[in-house]
């Protein structure tokens, strides 16, 4: 049977704040969604990037003639607890694809180090072994090439062997499991690559309700991926945990999206293209052009074609590229059909004024 329930307001798009966002740090905001579903989403999300994500990390480190952890080394500045604690702080990146058999295998990098004394004699008395002398770019990439590591004052050649794997979450050492090689110093790992996710939930506007939830996520991650990649991998992460589900209904379900809903969407446009000019804070050169095309509020301008507004007096590329930014926020266009909903150039300033009109009355009483 075929259960019919009412209209969920769903989000349609995405917004990234690009003002703020960076190769580490991204803000998405996501509306509407029903009342409630702001949190339910938003902390799922949150928790699902905070321990589900998979990255590269070491897991162990051995270093010829170096058999624990707890010695200091011939010519090192650092004893091995430093190198370890350093070693933690590297951030390896690799995204595994279909064509990978196992993206947990454990990957063995061996390096010779060879240190001379004209590399010692450059740096003035010492060597400083940053992380891409123990790591070549073949398997993964770098994130932080120019991590310190160790500092060498001696010439020296030793083997040094990285274990690296993907993995989740953090794991210590206690935890690895494979088997160590002689005088192999396992090491913990932190494997998530995302380091913060704070999300908020406003009110947001579907026509007349006012009670919406608009969500904010504000995500921050180390790099070795992109904000924008740890949204995508949760929500796919999401999706896979609840499809489960759905193999024990009862009932399909529909939802009503019938004529309450093509004049709930009527409402929330008239409601933006109501808007005055010098209420979407153009700068003053726009607001200038527009006043002396008579064109007073939104609807007015984005029944305009594009083609038709560089003809008006003083009107040039940056003021249009200033218009067409503010309607993008607010989902509206230059040169919009708006047919569907009975508004053409001809009317746009009649449907506008009874629109006023009808929303004074309703007040009113």
């Amino acid at each position: 049977m075929v259960v019919k329930y009412g209209k969920f307001e769903m989000p349609e798009k995405i917004k990234i704040d690009d003002s703020s966002k960076t190769n580490t740090f991204a803000r998405f905001i996501v509306e509407p969604f029903e009342k409630g579903f702001g949190h339910t989403v938003g902390n799922a999300l949150r928790r699902i990037m905070l321990g589900a994500l998979e990255a590269p990390a070491i897991l162990s480190i051995r270093i010829e003639g170096v058999p624990h952890e707890y010695m200091a080394i011939e010519g090192v500045v650092q004893d091995m607890t430093h190198i370890i604690l350093n070693l933690k702080g590297s951030l390896l990146r690799k995204l595994s694809t279909e064509e990978d058999r196992s993206p947990r295998e454990i990957k063995v990098l061996t390096k010779v180090l060879e240190i001379t004394d004209d590399m010692i004699e450059k740096g003035r008395g010492e060597y400083k072994v940053v992380l891409r002398d123990l790591i070549g770019t073949d398997e993964f990439d770098i994130v932080n090439p120019d991590h310190h590591i160790f500092t060498v004052t001696k010439p020296m050649s030793r083997r040094v062997d990285l274990r690296v794997s993907n993995g989740r979450g953090y794991v210590p050492s206690e935890r690895h499991s494979f088997e160590q090689m002689h005088d192999e110093i396992i090491i913990d790992s932190a494997f998530s690559p995302v380091r913060l996710v704070n999300y908020y939930v406003e009110n947001t506007r579907v026509g007349q309700d006012t009670d919406y939830d608009r969500l904010i996520l504000d995500v921050t991650t180390d790099a070795r991926v992109t904000p924008v990649e740890a949204l995508t991998f949760a929500a796919q992460i999401a999706i896979q945990h609840m499809q489960v589900f759905t193999s024990i209904k009862a009932h399909s379900l529909v939802f009503d999206k019938g004529e309450m809903v093509v004049n709930r969407d009527r409402d929330e446009i008239l409601a933006k293209l109501a808007l005055k000019i010098n209420e979407i804070e153009l700068s003053v050169r726009s607001t200038n052009c527009l006043a002396n095309a008579n064109i007073d509020t939104i609807g007015e301008l984005v029944v305009m074609p594009e083609s038709e507004m560089l003809r008006f007096r003083n009107f040039g590329k940056k003021s249009l590229t200033e218009i067409k930014q503010k309607l993008d926020e607010l989902g509206l266009s230059l040169g919009m059909d708006l047919a569907k909903y009975g508004i053409n150039r001809d009317n746009i300033k009649t449907v506008i004024q009874n629109y006023l009109q009808e929303k004074m009355g309703s007040v009113e009483v």
